[in-house]
């Protein structure tokens, strides 16, 4: 009977695989993994992001197995990032050598270095281009062409400049506390199971490869009413940024002997929050703390987001859902939370029959002290 029972089910599920298959084939049409990466930047990005794997290439390869499913998407980048081998752990990056794309500030006008819009749907009207329905390649080409003689009269620069740090420019003045750098080893969660309380490296890794939606309505959360942490964003900055690795086979090197290998492009955000502090006198005085994201690919709103929670989670003491760092590291991770939900639809046929049989019997019991 088990046997009847294994083999009906298999059957049953191949059945339901090659029906999916026929869903997205059905239309007779597909769609190159080099369009994914053309025209689906944002979607390519959070993926990424979420599955902290760093390949456009397999994001987009994700997005068409998964048919533009987020969630069915960073699972299979995840299950494809557990086969790889680790390597190496790349040097700390300093986010000063950034090649920056994009770079504002909302605290203030006049930044050091000028503000860099770069691209952005932030300056765009909401409303549906039908121009899109008629789009053609010679059009695409015909359009670039004209981008190009307009950037032509642009004089070029022939040094590479780095943009300095919005936060500096105040830590100068005075308006922040300094502290030690901390170079501590950071924990890495991949590899360690999470322990509260938990390390900011800890945290900052949960959030980064957190579900965009989630550390998206936490920090909204948290701004709307749960502690009403409303920040300024200092700056945000997108670009990419070189990695670095240690020489293989030599602990005690100069900085010459390290390995270049390639470039990653992100999203960091640094909020400036308002807090309020008892002086020497016990009275309320207002100082600035920072919130601190990072994230891959152009992801700006999850990135302010995780700055919000970080700054947020600096603060335990405080009795808000969006200052207990278990509540908001538990309920991020993309692959767990689609998983918990998801696995209600498999079999859980003995547990439920047992409700059934318990209140059924709790129902025989009443009934004849009703009559």
């Amino acid at each position: 009977m088990g046997y009847v029972a294994v083999k009906g089910g298999t059957m049953a599920i191949d059945a339901s695989i090659k029906r999916l298959t026929y869903e997205r084939l059905k239309g007779e049409e597909i769609i190159e993994i080099r369009t994914i990466l053309s025209s689906m930047r944002g979607l390519v990005d959070q993926v990424m992001s979420e599955s902290s794997l760093y390949s456009p290439f397999l994001a987009a390869l994700a997005i068409k197995q998964a048919e533009g499913s987020m969630e069915e998407a960073v699972f299979l980048m995840r299950a494809h990032r557990s086969t790889l081998p680790r390597l190496y752990y790349s040097q700390t990056v300093e986010s000063e050598t950034m090649f920056v794309d994009r770079r504002i500030s909302a605290s203030f006008k006049d930044i050091p270095g000028g503000q860099l819009l770069g691209a952005s749907r932030d300056y765009t009207h909401r409303l549906l281009d039908f121009h899109l329905l008629t789009e053609s390649v010679k059009d695409v080409r015909q359009w670039l062409e004209s981008y190009k003689d307009e950037l032509e009269p642009i004089e070029a620069v022939d040094e590479v400049g780095y943009f300095p740090k919005v936060v500096d420019y105040l830590r100068d003045q005075g308006l922040f506390k300094r502290y030690e750098p901390d170079n501590s080893q950071p924990t890495d969660i991949t590899k360690q199971s999470l322990q509260f309380p938990a390390p900011r490296s800890a945290r900052l890794q949960v959030m980064t490869r957190g579900q965009t939606g989630t550390v998206t309505s936490l920090g909204y959360a948290s701004m709307r009413g749960y502690g009403q942490v409303h920040p300024t964003v200092g700056e945000l900055r997108v670009g990419s940024i070189p990695i670095y690795v240690d020489h293989p086979n030599e602990s005690e090197k100069e900085s010459e002997e390290d390995f270049y290998i390639g470039e990653i492009r992100v999203t960091e955000v640094e909020s400036i929050v308002p807090v309020s502090v008892k002086n020497e006198n016990n009275e309320d005085e207002l100082e600035f703390e920072i919130g601190y994201g990072v994230c891959y690919g152009q992801n700006e709103t999850k990135a302010i987001a995780m700055s919000i929670l970080d700054q947020c989670l600096e603060h335990p003491e405080s009795d808000f859902p969006t200052h207990d760092e278990e509540f908001v590291l538990l309920h991020m991770d993309s692959v767990e939370t689609t998983g918990f939900i998801s696995h209600l639809k498999l079999p859980h046929y003995v547990t439920f029959q047992s409700k059934l049989d318990s209140v059924r019997q709790v129902k025989k019991e009443v009934q004849p002290n009703e009559n």
